[in-house]
């Protein structure tokens, strides 16, 4: 397990298109409204979805 990574942006973008990592706002869904990227979940999508995901899914968190 990975974690405290700083992702360059470039890598984060393939990661994201090529290998099906997920980008998530670190916000609070009322934070994540003004920061959030194209295709990017809220923590709340993310809990939701957790369960169903296999556990070498990678998740990228980012704030602005």
């Amino acid at each position: 397990m990975k974690s405290d990574i700083r992702v360059p942006a470039d890598r984060a973008r393939r990661e994201i298109e090529s290998e099906g990592a997920l980008l998530v706002c670190a916000y609070d869904e009322e934070k994540c409204q003004r920061f959030m990227f194209e295709g990017a979940l809220t923590l709340k999508q993310l809990e939701e979805r957790l369960p169903a995901l296999p556990k070498s899914t990678d998740i990228l968190l980012y704030c602005a």
